[in-house]
């Protein structure tokens, strides 16, 4: 679907499900998505509720860890549009839980290419799509250290590193980098560490995402 040229442009990563998804109908009220994830089908899906609220969204089916598909994106997106307005970065790997001692090697290498290495390609690639008004939006999730979550604990906390890094390097010259502190939410990510959870307890996704998206 075209949407006017004026029409702020808002880049979601990680955007078929959970707060990823939640975050891209929030900001289809004012911005053209652009919604980057693996599954076509949720993607989809996606695209059908933000058309019915009178919004409008490209879809961009491709796994963040495949470095040439991010950087052909980011080519187009400038070519097209000249920037993005906005980035939320909501695309993560869950490797099951498991100790330390028994980590599965795909499961690892995989938790590092999604959330460490795609990070730190993909922060390069959209810093001069945002220029220096922009914002870009990371999400913490503090598990580091904890029994179990070795391999997620560790690469989201070099994730949020690489995030504060850039966060205190771009005070003076932008973008604005935010990383916010979502409420547990029953997301499917939270169904991997919390199974059987009553998620009558837990915060909606879309709540919190206009949450989230009013402290910036």
């Amino acid at each position: 679907m075209e949407q006017n040229n004026d029409t702020p442009i808002a880049l979601v990563t990680g955007a078929s499900r959970g707060l990823g998804a939640a975050m891209a109908e929030a900001l289809a009220a004012t911005h053209h998505i652009v919604a980057v994830a693996r599954t076509t089908g949720a993607l989809e899906e996606l695209d059908d509720r933000i058309q019915a609220k009178g919004g409008s969204a490209t879809l961009a089916p491709m796994d963040i860890s495949h470095l040439d598909a991010m950087a052909q994106l980011c080519r187009s997106i400038h070519d097209r549009w000249s920037g993005v307005d906005i980035w939320v970065h909501a695309a993560i790997h869950v490797a099951p839980l498991t100790p330390a001692s028994h980590l599965d090697q795909r499961d690892w290498e995989r938790s590092v290419a999604v959330n460490v290495t795609a990070t730190g390609q993909l922060i390069p690639f959209i810093a001069p799509l945002l220029g220096e008004s922009g914002r870009a939006l990371f999400f913490e999730d503090d598990h580091a250290g904890r029994k179990f979550y070795a391999s997620y604990g560790a690469t989201k906390a070099a994730q949020i590193a690489l995030a504060r890094s850039w966060q205190a390097e771009s005070v003076k010259t932008g973008p604005a980098v935010h990383v916010l502190t979502p409420k547990p939410m029953p997301t499917a990510t939270r169904a991997r560490f919390f199974p059987g959870e009553a998620s009558d307890k837990l915060a909606d996704p879309h709540q919190e995402a206009a949450r989230l998206l009013a402290e910036i």
